[in-house]
């Protein structure tokens, strides 16, 4: 009995990877091979970035924070340590939106955060 190349199930997966393939450019979007390829390199690279974008954002708020510190006369990890001792518990995305739209509320974070701080030692 012959092979069967052609069946239904063959033509679902084509149909579906040159879907996936539709904004692409040039033979990308169009022949079967490549864009195979394409697609699954697509789909790694946005499993990938995924990923870095937690990373990139958690990195943004961050050096938000630092410099809302630094305007207000603390460091940054002196503000995280101090407002952990104060029980304070917000993440770094809340402190910086707050930070950036309502300094009042952040300056009484800051406040707390100073009353609780590690003392620095004396440079001697």
């Amino acid at each position: 009995m012959a092979r069967a190349t052609s069946g239904h199930a063959t033509h679902r997966k084509k149909k579906r990877i040159l879907k996936d393939a539709a904004g692409f450019r040039g033979a990308r979007k169009n022949r079967w091979r490549i864009a195979k390829e394409a697609v699954r390199r697509a789909e790694v690279y946005a499993t990938r970035d995924r990923r870095a974008r937690k990373r990139d954002f958690r990195a943004l708020w961050v050096t938000r924070l630092s410099a809302a510190c630094d305007m207000r006369g603390i460091a940054y990890n002196r503000f995280i340590s101090g407002l952990l001792a104060d029980g304070i518990e917000l993440n770094r995305k809340m402190m910086s939106e707050i930070a950036i739209h309502s300094p009042a509320d952040f300056d009484l974070l800051v406040a707390a955060a100073k009353k609780h701080a590690p003392k620095m030692k004396a440079v001697a």
